[in-house]
């Protein structure tokens, strides 16, 4: 792609080179072309003001189930993502939102802080400090995986499935998807179904067996105005709570060590003034958003601020581009460890603001006050590896030295 040439720009059929560095090209689009026609009529918005408009306006639905099937068939990929709360929109995103909400109550929101504390202690304490240290699958992968595990009642025998399950599920999601990753999209919702399926019937004959921040018993037995999941529904949304709670959590923390590796003054200020890192962990959300694109289609005419998308339009939001708007941030390309306000759409906004927007808060502020605070020098140690998916931002491996 000529990261000059933006009237050629596809967001179908983008490559490596935008994968490994977005920025360039989403600058030229956001001064050149705020609102970007792709050849298939979908548009590709790069404005703050417009995609948060997009995120609440209530006629931008996210109801996907013609263009999942187009793109997956009758599949276990298009059961997901047309059962789970994230392409649903009221009364059925209501009902389940409502319902998953029970896991993310001040009350278990209580009981999860001490449990991510010993977590992290835990994994820091299992890291080598004198030698080399792959950074996603020693420390990032593992925070998340335990926390999900714990709050669906994973055993830990299968806990070193859950990475794979959640980049294969969500990798399908990109523009462009090669058959090979369709294929383990699909055998990724049918292991992981089968598994939740076994847990599920293990809670219900054993209810008070829960352990600490465990909600999947809320999950099974929760009701709303009479409403409950039902199976395939409760499976779904287990799987939707993995991805949400697991990747994204992953690429926070290995984003935040990048970040750092490259911006040793804010690793040194950070290190230096811990009772920062409530605005470090914005900072990190909004520079490298684990999120990276989102989607919407118009029902109804709307008019932004860079035109008028029309009722039928298929709408891609750059939150990569949104969370680095000069008309929104200043020094937007800059780090800033002490930036407020720092109103980024990392966690989206709207009836569709991410649901463990606090939890994902919570393990991104201890585990990155606790990694600095007791290693101040980290080293990169190799090459790193940026995940090869557009839509979601992190890294596949990162090799570091902690001294």
């Amino acid at each position: 792609m000529n990261f000059h040439d933006i009237k050629s720009f596809d967001i179908n059929s983008i490559d490596g080179n935008f994968i490994d560095n977005p920025y360039p090209v989403l600058e030229n689009l956001q001064n050149q072309q705020p609102l970007h026609y792709n050849p298939d009529g979908s548009v590709f918005l790069t404005r703050y003001a417009d995609i948060r408009s997009v995120y609440q306006d209530r006629s931008m639905i996210s109801d996907k189930t013609e263009t999942m099937q187009e793109k997956f068939g009758d599949s276990p990929l298009r059961e997901h993502h047309t059962t789970s709360l994230v392409f649903n929109d009221p009364p059925y995103h209501t009902i389940v939102r409502k319902l998953l909400a029970g896991a993310f109550t001040p009350r278990k929101l209580a009981e999860m802080t001490p449990l991510v504390e010993s977590i992290v202690d835990r994994i820091l304490d299992d890291i080598d400090h004198n030698g080399p240290v792959e950074f996603v699958s020693d420390f990032a992968m593992r925070l998340p995986t335990e926390i999900i595990s714990l709050m669906l009642g994973i055993p830990e025998q299968h806990r070193h499935l859950l990475r794979g399950y959640s980049l294969s599920i969500l990798g399908a999601l990109d523009p462009v998807v090669p058959q090979e990753r369709l294929d383990a999209g699909n055998r990724a919702v049918e292991e992981f179904g089968v598994l939740l399926d076994e847990l599920v019937e293990h809670r219900r004959k054993n209810p008070e067996a829960a352990g600490p921040g465990e909600v999947l018993d809320a999950l099974i037995f929760g009701e709303v105005d009479g409403r409950s999941l039902n199976p395939r529904e409760l499976i779904q949304n287990c799987i939707f709570l993995l991805n949400a709670g697991h990747e994204t959590t992953t690429s926070l923390m290995s984003n935040a060590l990048g970040i750092l590796l490259d911006c040793p003054d804010q690793y040194r200020l950070l290190a230096q003034n811990p009772e920062i890192v409530d605005t470090a962990v914005e900072e990190i959300l909004r520079v490298e958003s684990p999120l990276q694109i989102g989607n919407r289609l118009a029902t109804e005419d709307v008019k932004l601020s860079c035109g008028t998308i029309t009722a039928g339009t298929y709408v891609h939001t750059s939150i990569a581009a949104a969370n680095r708007d000069p008309d929104q941030f200043h020094t937007p390309h800059a780090v800033d460890f002490t930036r407020t306000p720092n109103k980024h759409l990392a966690f989206i906004t709207g009836i569709h603001v991410c649901l463990g927007a606090t939890l994902a808060r919570i393990e991104g502020r201890i585990a990155l006050q606790k990694l600095v605070t007791r290693f101040p020098n980290i080293q990169i140690d190799g090459k790193a590896e940026r995940l090869p998916l557009a839509r979601f931002r992190g890294f596949h491996k990162l090799p570091v030295r902690i001294h």
